[in-house]
Parts: structure tokens; C-alpha cells; sequence
């Protein structure tokens, strides 16, 4: 229980905050554009809404709602959604409240703000059909489309969270918590792949030497009397520990990224306020060579060993110690089943114990809500369009093929290709499609922050290309100018690149390379454009259309054959 960490809960209300949020009165009946909505994204997902609502208290302990647990509500079962690898189930879809949002964690204390809690969720669970971190990734962002062609869910970073449930054979169920970033997705799948292979691999191997985990914690202040550890003497000087025997090695062997097993310990401690070092990594941290030699003698431990200390208080130190035993202990016998916070690395943390069924209990203070068939009916003839109806009419009106009227119908910018195509008629639909999607994710294979582009910019860029500002072929060129530079416009991005053209400049350029071509021209004939378009492209790349250099070169080209 949250209760064994001594925590202090602090909340800040707000002129917004009312008292169900305060816990201090019964909150009221659901939202009903919270159930439409609800219902909309289950219909799109070719799921089964229920007959009537009944609300449920989720239990929640760690403070993050006022009154001990969440309110959710089962909403509809049994969908099914098409991808490029294949379908997906859906189980559930629930309609929930969101937490509070934790702001800071400073010693004991922790202070969450009431301004996010109570705010309606969609909370949708997909069965174990997604086999790889990049379908994984996928198939999140397929649902933030469906979510988006409502109209009704915010956007921007942190407002679609997701939970990530991994898997792996000999391994256990792990729900990684709270990513926003879809980027991070398939690193963190990947990552906690790794990480349970490498806890199989560290169970086999302290098995094999038959290590065991001694449960006696010893008070080892007189050892770091003199230190200079800053770490100790902040803690006043004490110090307990214990002994894994077998474990020499173990605590240092990287598990994820930048983490190691001992970093898995730590995250135990670290919940009872309290910091983790072991042998594995002393002398460090102030503490000399002769106090480690001294630590091991206090335990008896052999080269075989390691000895695990924490600098706090006794009461501290002794529930952390006793957390970071159990925890070395499963790790002889199992792969704990556990909920994890993802970090921005793509690795993960440990958060608690991964929870059960029976956290789930019905909310008496809510009344339930029956969905008749009027109801479902108005919302059924109100669905926004679906992804293929979205591809054919994008096959027939902006003459797209199939694969790149499937790319974009699917893809979270198709709004914005359709505001694009409307407002700027001469602009090619393969040129915006690739822009949008290819392009886009190239920049971010690149590690560029594609979230830095707005609307606007796209906007303010294929209104420039449809003005003949520059060629077609700048397009990535200024996009990922203005992707390092958000806050310049695409109008001083283009100037800083030189790629504004001047038809009087082009039109002379192309003159003088004819004139200095002529016996090339006359000996080629017609076939000489080819050559002396690579030419001119060499120098008018990016300022104008490859299209235009070809008709004027053509024209000049002519000229030149028909006077001899």
C-alpha cells in the first residue's frame, strides 16, 4: 500500500475547482456529450455498445484522485479495425475520468493540480493481436486518428496517452504507463523486450550459482565514521545494508539502456525516499576502496557477492532495504508482473505492483444510464466518414493512386491535405501526400522535431508553391529549415535559402547556357534538351519548377534549330 511511503498528499485547486473534485460532495450524473462521444468512437470501431451504463470505483492510492479511486464505465465490447498488417480486436471501451496531474515529488511530499481531474477519457483496450513495436506504434496512431475524426478530442502533445502492455515467452505481463509521444513507442516495446531477456538470462545465471539473498540488514555507520561521502554525511552519517551472496556483477549488468539491474533496485529505494549503492559500483560516490574492503568484511562476502548500502535514517533505510531484498529475491524465481512510468529515453521505471481484478467496485453515488435504440440510432447516422470512403473519394477527386489514397486517408494529416488541395488548386495531390507522410517521416528517422511544423506552415508553403515562389523540388528543403527554425515563416525560410526565383533571371540564365550550347544544339537537334535541362537544373534546383525550365529550354532549343 501507498501508506508504508510516508507520503504527504498536497492539491491545488483553482478558482475552477469544485467539491466533487474536493471530494466533499457526491458527484453528479455522467456527462451525455461524454457518452456520445464514447459511443461515436465505439460504432467507428465496429464495437458493441451496451445497454445500459453502470459507473464502477476504480481503486487509486497513490493521490492522483482526491477521493481514493476512479470512476469508469464499461461503454461498449467486441470491436474490430482493419491495418496494413492486419485486424485488430478491441475488447473494451470505457468512458473514465482523468486523474489529477502530479506537478512535483520532493521528499515525502508529492502536489498534484485539480485543474485535469474529472475531465472525461475514452479508454480503449486492444486484445494481444499486435505482434510488433513498429505495428504497436501503428496501430496507436490509427486509433488517434479515429479518436480525431470525431472532432471532439483535443490535440497535442500528453492529451492521447497510452499504456502499453509487453509480453514475451518465459517473461510476464508489463504495462508500461502514461507515453504520449508516438515516436517512443517502438523504442519502448523494444526496450522492454530487452529487458525481460535480460532478466531471464540474470535468473538462469543466479540460479546457477545458486545465490541466495540474506534477509539480516546490519547497521554500518561505524564503517563511514570518517567519510568523505557527500551522500553520507548528508543523511547525518547513517548507514544499513545487506548481502546478496551470489550477486557480484548482477547489479551492474545493463538491462535497458543507460539502466541496470542495480537501477531496478534503486527504484524500490527510491519510493521510500531513499538512495541505492552496491559493490558493483564502489568505490564511487566519496566512498574510499579501504571502506568498501571494510563493508565486505562486515558481511563475510566473498568476490562472489554483493553488498547493497543505503545512506538515510533507520526506519527508511530498513523499508527500503527490505523492498530492494524482495525485489532481488523474485528476480532468482521470476519476471515480476508489474506497471512501469515510460521514460523519454524509451526505457522504462518501475512505478508498483501490477494490480488485480478485484481493485474494481460499483459507484453507488452515480446513476446508471440505459442507451435506447433512438439514442444509438442518431449517433450511428452522424458517423464521420471511414477510411475507405475517405480512399475512394480521394481516388476519384484528386486523381491519387491506390497506395497513396490509402496513405493519406489513413494518416492524422488528412484534413490538412484537404484544406491544402482546396485553397491552392495547381498544387499536385501526389506532391502534398508525399509531403505529408514520406517526407514527414523522414524528417523523423532524421530526429528532427517534425512537431515544431504547424498547419500554417504547410499551408503557408504550398500557398508559395502554387504562386510559383520556387520549385517543387525546395519543399523538404524549406520544411526542414523551418523544422530547426519554428519561429521563422516559410516566407523568410525561403528567402534565407535563395530559393525565391525571378522569371527574368531564369529566363536569361536559360538564354546563356543556349547561346554557349549552340553547336551542341545543332549537332543533337531536339535530343539536346535533355543534357541542357541537367544544366540548368544544377543552377535553378529549388527556385522554380522543373516543368517551367523544360518549356522554356524546349522553346529556346527550337529557336535556335528553326534560325540555323
Amino acid at each position: 500500500a501507498e501508506e508504508q511511503y510516508g507520503r504527504t498528499i498536497i492539491y491545488r485547486g483553482y478558482d475552477s475547482t469544485c467539491l466533487v473534485e474536493n471530494d466533499e460532495e457526491p458527484p453528479r450524473e455522467l456527462n451525455r456529450e461524454a457518452i456520445d462521444i464514447s459511443l461515436e468512437v465505439a460504432l467507428l470501431l465496429n464495437m458493441n455498445p451496451i445497454d445500459v451504463i453502470h459507473t464502477m470505483r476504480k481503486i487509486v492510492i497513490d493521490g492522483s484522485n482526491t477521493c481514493g479511486f476512479q470512476r469508469t464505465a464499461l461503454v461498449a465490447t467486441g470491436g474490430l479495425f482493419s491495418t496494413e498488417e492486419g485486424p485488430i480486436r478491441i475488447d473494451s471501451l470505457c468512458l473514465e475520468e482523468d486523474a489529477a496531474q502530479k506537478l512535483e515529488a520532493e521528499g515525502e511530499a508529492v502536489v498534484y493540480s485539480l485543474d485535469r481531474l474529472g475531465i472525461p477519457l475514452v479508454e480503449i483496450c486492444t486484445a494481444p493481436d499486435i505482434k510488433t513495436a513498429e505495428q504497436a506504434m501503428k496501430v496507436a496512431e490509427q486509433l488517434g486518428m479515429i479518436l480525431r475524426s470525431t472532432g471532439n478530442v483535443k490535440r497535442g502533445l500528453g492529451t492521447i496517452r497510452q499504456d502499453i502492455n509487453v509480453s514475451i515467452e518465459g517473461g510476464a505481463r508489463v504495462e508500461i504507463k502514461g507515453v504520449q509521444n508516438l515516436r517512443l513507442i517502438g523504442e519502448l516495446v523494444r526496450n522492454e523486450v530487452v529487458r525481460q531477456s535480460k532478466l531471464i538470462e540474470l535468473k538462469s545465471e543466479l540460479n546457477k550459482r545458486d545465490a541466495k539473498v540474506e534477509h539480516e540488514i546490519k547497521d554500518l555507520a561505524a564503517i563511514f565514521g570518517a567519510t568523505t561521502s557527500r551522500v553520507i554525511k548528508k543523511a547525518g552519517g547513517a548507514v544499513f545494508g545487506v548481502c546478496l551472496h551470489g550477486f557480484s556483477g548482477v547489479l551492474g549488468t545493463e538491462i535497458q539502456p543507460g539502466r541496470r539491474f542495480g537501477t531496478e533496485l534503486a527504484d524500490f529505494a527510491i519510493k521510500f525516499g531513499a538512495g541505492l549503492m552496491h559493490t558493483d559500483e564502489l568505490p564511487a560516490y566519496g566512498i574510499t576502496a579501504e571502506e568498501v574492503e571494510h563493508l565486505k568484511r562486515t558481511f563475510d562476502a566473498t568476490e562472489d557477492d554483493c553488498v547493497v548500502i543505503v545512506a538515510a535514517d533507520g526506519e527508511r533505510a530498513t523499508k527500503a532495504l527490505k523492498a530492494v531484498l524482495m525485489r532481488a529475491e523474485a528476480a532468482m524465481h521470476e519476471i515480476p508482473k508489474e506497471t512501469r512510468r515510460a521514460l523519454p529515453n524509451g526505457s522504462s521505471a518501475y512505478m508498483r505492483p501490477l494490480p488485480g481484478a478485484a481493485r474494481m467496485y460499483p459507484e453507488t453515488d452515480v446513476p446508471p444510464v440505459v442507451i435506447g435504440d433512438k439514442w444509438l440510432g442518431d449517433i450511428r447516422n452522424n458517423l464521420p466518414e471511414t477510411f475507405e470512403h475517405r480512399k475512394e473519394r480521394y481516388k476519384a477527386k484528386f486523381v491519387l493512386n491506390d497506395e497513396l489514397a490509402n496513405k493519406i486517408s489513413r494518416n492524422s494529416n488528412f484534413t490538412l491535405f484537404e484544406r491544402i488541395m482546396e485553397s491552392y488548386k495547381g498544387v499536385p495531390a501526389t506532391l502534398v501526400v508525399r509531403t505529408l507522410t514520406d517526407t514527414l517521416v523522414e524528417f523523423m528517422q532524421e530526429g528532427l522535431e517534425v512537431e515544431q511544423l504547424t498547419d500554417q506552415h504547410f499551408m503557408d508553403l504550398f500557398k508559395q508553391l502554387s504562386a510559383n515562389t520556387f520549385g517543387k523540388e525546395a519543399v523538404a528543403d524549406i520544411l526542414k529549415f523551418v523544422a530547426n527554425k519554428p519561429e521563422l515563416s516559410i516566407a523568410t525560410a525561403i528567402d534565407e535559402l535563395g530559393l525565391r526565383s525571378d522569371t527574368g533571371e531564369i529566363e536569361q540564365l536559360i538564354e546563356n547556357i543556349v547561346n554557349s550550347k549552340k553547336e551542341f544544339i545543332r549537332e543533337k537537334g531536339e535530343r539536346a534538351v535533355g543534357p541542357l535541362m541537367g544544366v540548368a537544373m544544377k543552377e535553378l534546383r529549388g527556385k522554380v519548377d522543373g516543368e517551367l525550365i523544360n518549356r522554356l529550354l524546349v522553346e529556346k532549343v527550337k529557336g535556335v534549330l528553326e534560325n540555323g
